[in-house]
């Protein structure tokens, strides 16, 4: 990826906050920082979109058996009971396979996806759910700017920080 800005920082303390602040822009849409920081996450971001765009419809079908297990109308998985050999009964899960589509990533997308994801930590929402931000760019968030060529993200200025007065930017997906 890019050469970045030092930002007063040793190597391993400038990728963690970069890392956060990319993923934060993709979770979010926009964040708050330093106008140094933003540009810096401007850069890595507009080239993961980047990526993201040239690999967007780079995949495939094919179809999977998928067991999965039977259920009432409430919701309840549907369960018999079985004798052993030994003779104690005990409950089996009725099962039933169905045929599902499944998408499957060319390599080339493949190895973009893991670029992407080498810039992305893993999140959760508010219930506590993993969300997967890799998935989200090239299914959500590259389709949008598919027929676009750069410029995915914009600075606004928003003045001093009060503290420092560090100039404060917003960074926001366009």
């Amino acid at each position: 990826m890019p050469a970045q800005r030092k930002l007063g920082r040793p190597t391993d303390q400038r990728k963690a906050i970069l890392k956060g602040l990319v993923t934060s822009l993709f979770q979010n849409g926009k964040i708050e920082t330093t106008e140094a920081r933003a540009k810096e996450v401007k850069n890595i971001a507009e080239k993961l979109i980047a990526i993201a765009v040239k690999e967007c419809d780079n995949f495939t079908s094919k179809q999977v058996k998928v067991s999965a297990a039977k259920v009432d109308s409430k919701g309840n998985k549907i369960t018999n009971t079985k004798k052993s050999k030994n003779g104690n009964e005990y409950l089996v899960v009725e099962r039933e396979v169905k045929t599902d589509m499944q998408r499957v990533d060319n390599p080339s997308r493949l190895h973009a996806r893991r670029k992407v994801m080498s810039w992305l930590y893993r999140v959760k929402d508010s219930e506590g759910n993993t969300i997967n931000l890799a998935n989200k760019l090239f299914d959500e968030i590259a389709p949008k700017y598919k027929d676009v060529n750069g410029g995915y993200t914009r600075i606004y200025k928003i003045g001093p920080r009060k503290g420092d007065a560090a100039e404060m930017v917003i960074l926001q997906l366009v």
